[in-house]
């Protein structure tokens, strides 16, 4: 790609070392959220949202526990403008959250903008300008001094403008394009800002520093940010908030190395909603501290139904491969994937651990409403044994022994690697079903009767081509004495039975599942299952259809 030649790194480092986050190993609480979807998210979408819809996206912000929420650009539309005249005027703003609107740095805007804000009890009033070398240069063709005087008058506006309007205003100033404009410079026009507004700790503002365009690598941003935070006027008064954008795809990146530089306060949406490439994702955000045993102070338990939200008012997908909410994203496919994580989920059902650990699973899906049934484990023709006996354990409690999970992952896998999809938990359990439990073909099994105790004896009624037949068997035991029975009737010879049992369900109406595995003279394993309320019914039931199976296997 020879026009590479055409572009350069066209951000700016802090004028000295500003690395002091480097010494951090992670972020050690939530910052302050403020939501931007009902601005930066909705003005992205093809088809912006109605009023009806901005009003169940806004409660559902706040059902998610987002205190801070900007609800647009008052002054830019007529929708916008009614939304929030609805919100105010239908009492629908809690007490406990703050709404944001934001507005440039003209005077009719500014004016229109805190009409729309009469009978509000808070609300952020965010004020911006371009300070970026190419929109100076490019769009506004102005002097770094003409872009202060536009902040300046802007920030002088606001505060008659509070004055003269019923109700409290929280004053937020961005220069816009931040990442593109000189640092030195950029620390003038907020000082600046800061001058008129001589914020308080009883009235503090907020200066936020947006990536509006992500120009460079994350550590790049974050010398940015500390050296604005540390040479900010008033700095005990203010919250430094970012809004990364994800041009380069590092918007979470640029978000928590932007907190461990100093930032108190990050704008985002969800699922990073946005122009372009988006807005950072206050999900992922959230969801990373969670995972470092940080509260991240976000009701996210139920991630599933966030989901079916957004994608219905935005009408845009949350992309399988999304980090916490992307469909895929606890699911494994890999066999030797799935029988990691089936044992240490049993390892974690067996013993008592502090902390999640389990490998492969950064979080407990269950914490944000995935389910395992479908969610953890799938299968298809990559997967493993591990993974397959898995899934019919947690689903149909079936736990296969150990030899038979191979025997039982062959032939999965063969199915899906032939069918060429992949197979849903109802369909491996089919499969199960018709090959091992209770098979009837050729001999079917009726009933059985002990004979005389001392001779271990067992009378057994079955049915050959649909003949009723009763037979008599003698050998160590009820079962040894069918198998005996067996392997003279159908003249087929096996060795080595292997056997094991457990309840199917808990109480009173629990069934037995049983297990044997039989081996031919060509060390080939035949598996069956048999189940029953009865022990040993359940018993025989498995071995007539592990012999049922060789006999089939021979013919």
């Amino acid at each position: 790609m020879e026009s590479y030649r055409k572009y350069t790194r066209t951000y700016f480092m802090p004028p000295e070392k500003s690395t002091n986050w480097m010494e951090k190993e992670y972020v050690t609480k939530a910052p302050k959220w403020c939501s931007v979807d009902l601005r930066d998210g909705n003005q992205a979408l093809i088809v912006p949202m109605n009023l009806e819809e901005k009003l169940e996206y806004f409660q559902t912000l706040v059902d998610l526990g987002f205190k801070e929420i900007e609800v647009g650009f008052p002054a830019a539309s007529e929708t916008e403008f009614t939304f929030l005249r609805t919100l105010i005027e239908q009492d629908l703003i809690p007490e406990d959250v703050t709404i944001q609107v934001l507005t440039q740095a003209r005077e009719h805007i500014i004016r229109k903008t805190f009409e729309s804000l009469k009978g509000t009890h808070k609300a952020v009033v965010h004020l911006y300008n371009s300070t970026s070398v190419a929109q100076r240069e490019q769009v506004f063709r102005k002097s770094k001094e003409e872009i202060i005087n536009i902040a300046v008058k802007g920030a002088e506006l606001l505060k008659q403008c509070a004055e003269e309007t019923e109700g409290d205003f929280i004053f937020q100033y961005s220069p816009e394009s931040f990442t593109g404009t000189e640092i030195d410079f950029s620390l003038e026009i907020c000082n600046r800002v800061l001058d008129v507004w001589k914020p308080t700790a009883a009235n503090k503002v907020i200066i936020n520093l947006p990536a509006t365009v992500s120009l460079s690598m994350p550590h790049v941003y974050a010398s940015q940010i500390e050296y604005m935070s540390n040479h900010l006027k008033y700095r005990h008064n203010v919250i430094v908030s970012i809004h990364p954008h994800n041009d380069r795809g590092t918007g979470v990146a640029d978000a928590e190395l932007g907190m461990l530089a100093g930032a108190d306060r990050v704008e985002g949406t969800l699922f990073g909603n946005g122009e372009r490439t988006g807005n950072v994702d206050i999900v992922t955000l959230a969801l990373n501290l969670f995972s470092h045993g940080v509260d991240p102070e976000l009701n996210l338990n139920n991630l599933p139904r966030v989901i079916e939200v957004y994608e219905r008012m935005t009408k845009m997908k949350v992309h399988e491969r999304h980090p916490y909410g992307g469909e895929l994203v606890f699911t494994a496919f890999s066999g030797s994937h799935q029988d990691a994580i089936a044992k240490g989920m049993k390892w974690h059902e067996t013993h008592e651990v502090d902390h999640w650990t389990v490998p492969y699973l950064l979080i407990d899906p269950a914490d944000i409403g995935r389910e395992y049934e479908g969610d953890i484990i799938r299968i298809n023709s990559q997967s493993g044994k591990g993974g397959i006996a898995y899934v019919l354990k947690q689903t149909y409690g079936l736990d296969l022994p150990l030899q038979m999970r191979e025997s039982f992952g062959y032939r999965v896998k063969n199915v899906s690697d032939h069918q060429n999809k992949e197979l849903s938990t109802k369909e491996i359990y089919g499969i199960f079903k018709e090959e091992y439990i209770n098979v009837e073909n050729p001999v079917e099994f009726l009933h059985y009767t002990l004979g005389d105790q001392s001779s271990s004896s067992v009378k057994v009624k079955v049915k050959v081509d649909g003949e009723e037949l009763e037979l008599t068997g003698i050998g160590n035991g009820t079962l040894d004495a069918i198998s005996q029975m067996l392997q003279e009737r159908l003249q087929v010879q096996y060795s080595n039975l292997a056997y094991s049992e457990h309840a199917l369900e808990a109480g009173s109406q629990s069934q037995a599942v049983s297990y044997v595995g039989i081996t031919d003279g060509n060390d080939e394993v035949f598996w069956g299952c048999g189940i029953d309320a009865d022990i040993m019914t359940s018993s025989i039931r498995a071995l007539f259809s592990a012999v049922n199976k060789l006999v089939m296997a021979s013919r």
